[in-house]
């Protein structure tokens, strides 16, 4: 494991945003769905995210996630992420989202 320093944590953009909407990406290579997140003063994103294992779309709704919303924009299949979702990998490798204990203004950063 590389050590960092603080500076170097500071750059990352970990902001706490609200799921708006989530819809099926059939065409993405693993299951996933396509998500729109509120991220407050840094606007509305969307980002690809293979959670479907353990989330349907209904429960998703609504729900606060943390996303890093500094890195560029990267091109999945005919989709275009603006953000990277984050979270853990379970026994089973599927993605567990990294949630929040209580609700905090979309955009917040992770201090």
């Amino acid at each position: 494991m590389e050590t960092i320093s603080w500076q170097d944590f500071e750059k990352v953009e970990l902001r706490a945003g609200t799921i708006l909407e989530v819809i099926d990406y059939p065409e993405a290579r693993k299951p996933a769905y396509k998500i729109r997140v509120d991220f407050g003063e840094y606007g509305i994103k969307w980002s690809s995210a293979q959670v479907t294992r353990h989330y349907s779309k209904e429960e998703l709704i609504g729900r606060q996630i943390v996303g890093v919303i500094n890195f560029p924009e990267k091109q999945i299949g005919k989709f275009m992420s603006q953000f990277l979702v984050t979270g853990f990998a379970d026994e089973n490798g599927d993605i567990v989202l990294t949630a929040l204990e209580r609700p905090v203004p979309n955009g917040s950063k992770l201090i």
